[in-house]
Formats: structure tokens, C-alpha cells, sequence
């Protein structure tokens, strides 16, 4: 009897603290670049923009090294436009991911490894890297601000640099701009960060 009793407190500890990780986890920020799409065109105004939000897959940034490489899985961008219906945001995120945008069978990473990072000032860090996205690669250079406990950067980059055409409706009156701006997290809890 005092074994059993001693086995289902193990098993109950044991449960609270898997439940306490679990949570933690699910807390914790996760690392991530958010995409903003803009809209141009006669009828834009009629238009939404959009917001996709890429969850950072793998990151490995080096501070003493100064490196930094960066991956994320096409398949899980997702569109998150609040102003949408459902049906709507599923249309998006399926023109987005087939083979009019990203392709992701085809292409089905992006990812980023940097060739130089410069310390501007103080926790403020001008970094230069191939990025490599839809079958091309082009250099980027980002602007990012933080410590190894978190990094935030942003930048711009055109789709027709990577060989993506901006989607067109309606006649070229309603366009995506082939202009997007960037933004990313990258936190040392998540995403494989080193």
C-alpha cells in the first residue's frame, strides 16, 4: 500500500511539473517576423492591407562570434488580417503560400545566414546577409537593436528582387506593392536561438 501511495505521489509531482513546463513554454515569447503588405491601385482604398506573421523555425545568433542564421518553414506563415472574414483570410493565405507567391512546395524555407555584423552603438547592430527566398539570393542588410536575451530588427525588401510578381485584381485598380517592410523578434528562449 505505501508503495502504491508513493508511486501516484511521483506520478501526480511529476504531472505538475510537465503542466508548469508546458505553460511556461506556452507563455514564453516565441521568436517571429512580422510582414506587412501594403495595397496601391485606383480602388485601394477599398482594399486591406496585410499582416503575416512567420514563426521563426530555427535562429543560431553568435554574439560572440558575431554570426547569426536564421530559418523559417514557408508552410507555417500565416496571414492574420483582423479586419477579415475567415473565408476571406484562408483565400489570402492560399494565394500566398501557392505557386503565384511563395511556392511552398517548391520552396519550402527561407532563410538567412549573415556575412557581417557591425556594431553601430550600443546594443545596436547593422547586419549584412544573403537571404535566400523563392530559388533566389540577394543581400539584405538589416538594422537590429538588443542583447542575446532578445533581438529586434526590422527592414525592407521588394518581392520582384526574389522573382515573386506582385499580386494584381482587378485590372492592375487593386495591387499588392512590391515593396514590404519587416520586422523580427528573435528571443534566446525560442526558436533554437545559441
Amino acid at each position: 500500500m505505501l508503495f502504491v501511495f508513493r508511486f501516484c505521489s511521483i506520478l501526480i509531482l511529476s504531472a505538475l511539473a510537465f503542466a508548469q513546463t508546458a505553460q511556461t513554454a506556452e507563455s514564453a515569447p516565441r521568436s517571429a517576423i512580422t510582414i506587412h503588405v501594403s495595397k496601391s491601385g485606383l480602388f485601394s482604398g477599398f482594399a486591406h492591407n496585410h499582416i503575416v506573421v512567420a514563426p521563426i523555425t530555427q535562429a543560431n545568433v553568435n554574439p560572440r562570434n558575431m554570426t547569426a542564421e536564421i530559418t523559417v518553414s514557408t508552410k507555417e506563415m500565416k496571414v492574420t488580417d483582423p479586419e477579415v472574414s475567415d473565408k476571406d483570410r484562408a483565400e489570402i493565405q492560399s494565394t500566398m503560400l501557392g505557386p503565384k507567391v511563395l511556392d511552398q512546395e517548391k520552396y519550402p524555407e527561407i532563410h538567412f545566414r549573415s556575412t557581417h555584423i557591425e556594431p553601430t552603438t550600443a546594443e545596436h547592430y547593422r547586419v549584412t546577409g544573403m537571404l535566400e527566398l523563392h530559388g533566389a539570393k540577394r543581400e539584405i542588410t538589416l538594422e537590429v537593436t538588443g542583447n542575446p536575451e532578445h533581438y529586434h530588427g526590422a527592414t525592407k525588401l521588394k518581392q520582384s528582387d526574389f522573382g515573386i510578381k506582385p499580386i494584381s485584381l482587378a485590372g492592375g485598380s487593386v495591387k499588392v506593392k512590391d515593396e514590404l517592410d519587416l520586422e523580427f523578434d528573435v528571443y534566446s528562449s525560442t526558436g533554437g536561438h545559441n
